[in-house]
């Protein structure tokens, strides 16, 4: 009895009948592994496109996966993966590594869909900077002027492209060099347009995305300067100089706030998936000034139009702000008899010094009309406006004018209408204000509380308004508002 006999005898003797499939299978796989001779090569995977991944050792792979990691962060999730995997030890033999070009992997065996497709195609981002022009860009990402023109008149709304600010974010899509295949403008995470390339051109599809808003609170105490406790509580810059607008008209916020003045502010912040992209309107604000306490909140009235009032309904827009720059120390306060820094002589300074850096915007006090705007001996750059009620102001030792600004014009409160600087007799770069009433100077410290208040809501709407802002009042009147029981959103 040979081997085979006797194998055959002991398995039939003591298995059941259904486990001798089993038995022929094993023993048809050991035939093959021990007597079939093995070539040390594979055959190439077929491929089903033109695009596709190359495939290689174990070790090379890893090194490539790296690469493509570092290079090529827009591949889509499956095609990372399909090419950072190594090969199976059991398709390749240990005595002859299979070589690069002997073997590759079709993207559409990894890609899965159209869209799939397109995410994996390389993209090139870049964030538009000051200086920047789109020609210079476009060589940046390895394109030429050719395309940058067929795209500026592939259609009308490629306009914007003509309006880049800084800030904006582009990103190309450049499957082969010099192939621009699509261009993404985005003017804020929620806001661009989409450039796709067909047959004549390029269609262009806006984007609009839709943010989700969440309400956050912060408060906070002066130590130093209002910047400064804003920053303390990770409350955005914009939001600080927002709120010190809002009540700009009751608190000059160079000379009035004092160390333990509080404050606390409710506004919005917007989200996209999750991601903090920005803050919305404030919905009330409270500002505790040397122990007096303002309340705004925000009111959208029966047309339409939205404002800050306080708990009485009178608007938080006064006549005049009572700074004209946002918050900065002054160097000289009205002084009818203080002695002139470089004449030595003693000259009434019929006025308001605010000392800041060159260049700082300076804002209307009020609704006006430019009278003058030119140069004037030791005022050097100077900008007058004439207002209601026979009240003018003076701007004076500017660098520069607010775009469009001539004598003529008609501004808002707040517009810019010049920049500090030290043109004229100035020893420095500073911002020289005066308030005239009827033509005679007035401190504008103090004129303020003489002149008539903002109008108030009308009566019929009171009903409106209390109902619409009693919750808002209710928590932020006293020392602790209630508000601080809300849910405060993480830092950013």
């Amino acid at each position: 009895m040979n081997v085979i006999e006797v194998v055959k005898h002991i398995v039939v003797k003591h298995y059941p009948r259904d486990h001798l499939a089993l038995a022929g299978v094993l023993f048809v796989m050991l035939f093959v592994v021990f007597l079939v001779p093995s070539h040390g090569s594979l055959q190439p995977i077929q491929t089903v496109s033109d695009k596709a991944i190359q495939a290689t050792s174990f070790p090379e792979q890893l090194t490539h996966a790296t690469e493509i990691q570092k290079d090529s962060p827009t591949l889509s999730p499956a095609a990372t993966i399909a090419s950072a995997s190594p090969l199976s030890p059991a398709t390749a033999s240990p005595a002859t590594e299979p070589t690069a070009s002997e073997h590759t992997v079709a993207l559409r065996d990894i890609v899965t869909s159209e869209a799939d497709l397109q995410a994996a195609q390389p993209w090139q981002n870049v964030e538009v900077q000051s200086g920047d022009n789109l020609s210079a860009i476009f060589t940046k990402v390895g394109l030429s002027d050719g395309d940058l023109f067929r795209v500026l008149n592939s259609n009308d709304e490629a306009k914007v492209l003509n309006r880049l600010y800084p800030g904006y974010q582009l990103s190309f899509n450049i499957p082969q060099p010099g192939q621009l295949q699509q261009l993404e403008v985005l003017k804020s995470p929620l806001e661009g347009y989409l450039f796709t390339r067909n047959e004549s051109g390029y269609n262009v599809d806006m984007i609009a995305r839709d943010a989700e808003v969440r309400e956050a609170f912060k408060s906070g105490t002066i130590v130093d300067n209002l910047f400064m406790a804003g920053q303390q509580q990770q409350i955005p810059t914009a939001t600080i100089i927002e709120m010190a607008t809002i009540f700009g008209g009751v608190i000059d916020f160079i000379l009035d706030p004092r160390a333990g003045d509080n404050f606390s502010i409710l506004y919005e912040e917007t989200y996209l998936d999750d991601t903090y992209v920005g803050t919305g309107e404030i919905l009330a604000a409270q500002f505790t000034n040397q122990g007096r306490q303002y309340i705004a909140v925000r009111y959208i009235n029966e047309a339409g139009e939205a404002g800050y009032y306080n708990p009485e309904g009178e608007s938080m827009r006064k006549a005049f702000l009572r700074s004209p720059l946002d918050v900065f120390r002054i160097s000289s306060n009205f002084n009818p008899s203080r002695r002139h820094p470089i004449l030595n002589t003693i000259r009434a300074h019929k006025g308001t010094d605010y000392a800041a850096a060159n260049g700082t915007p300076i804002r209307a006090t009020s609704d006006g009309r430019v009278t003058f705007a030119a140069r004037n001996g030791s005022f050097g750059k100077l900008v007058v406006l004439k207002h209601n009620g026979g009240i003018e102001t003076k701007y004076a030792h500017l660098s520069d004018y607010g775009r469009g600004l001539r004598k003529g014009s008609r501004v808002r409160q707040g517009d810019i209408i010049g920049y500090v600087g030290a043109t004229g007799g100035a020893t420095g770069p500073h911002l020289h204000y005066e308030f005239l009433l009827n033509g005679v100077h007035q401190n504008p410290r103090t004129v303020l509380d003489r002149l008539p208040q903002a109008v108030s809501l009308e009566a019929s709407e009171m009903d409106r308004f209390r109902s619409a802002t009693a919750d808002l009042v209710v928590r932020f009147q006293g020392e602790q508002p209630t508000l601080l029981t809300l849910n405060q959103p993480t830092a950013h």
